[in-house]
């Protein structure tokens, strides 16, 4: 293992979150490998998303490193077919199963898709605030909103976005 220290900024939940994470985006071809080695060299900010199609195999490289599930901070963002709240209850499900935890660091809406879901985009952001109050999202927020949609998601939010991606 190494020993490399990344350095740890801090979320508005007060949780530590390192400041270097690695991406899995387009990691499609020896995802395990690719993750194995990055967890290796000392990375601990993993981030996936539903949408890459690869968590199953980022969990099996999470989970056959050896390095403590405390010690790391696993991002993953709900995918755009998923916004009805009954879609985001079962995508996230299963984003916790292939990711062989019983909680993400931080789970995001990956876009905010104004064209579509009668331009509501703020229709998951209640589900996300579900799965933080019930401790299996331990931070929220949105990734790619413009400023106009954020306020959109603040107009209907109990808890502010933690994150902007």
């Amino acid at each position: 293992m190494s020993t490399v220290r990344i350095p740890n900024a801090v979320l508005p939940t007060g949780a530590p979150i390192p400041v270097f994470g690695f991406g899995t985006y387009k990691v499609t071809n020896g995802v395990y490998e690719t993750v194995s080695s990055a967890l290796a060299l000392g990375y601990r900010h993993i981030d996936t998303a539903q949408m890459y199609g690869n968590e199953a195999e980022v969990g099996r490289a999470i989970a056959d490193s050896g390095v403590r599930r405390e010690e790391l901070f696993i991002t993953s963002k709900l995918d755009n077919g998923n916004h009805e709240p009954a879609a985001a209850r079962a995508s996230f499900e299963k984003t916790l199963a292939d990711l062989r935890t019983d909680y993400v660091d931080l789970f995001l809406i990956h876009w905010p898709l104004p064209s579509l879901y009668g331009g509501d985009v703020a229709l998951p952001w209640p589900v996300l605030e579900e799965f933080h109050a019930q401790g299996r999202a331990r931070a929220i927020g949105l990734s790619n909103y413009t400023i106009e949609h954020i306020q959109r998601v603040l107009d209907v939010a109990e808890v502010a976005p933690h994150v902007l991606q």
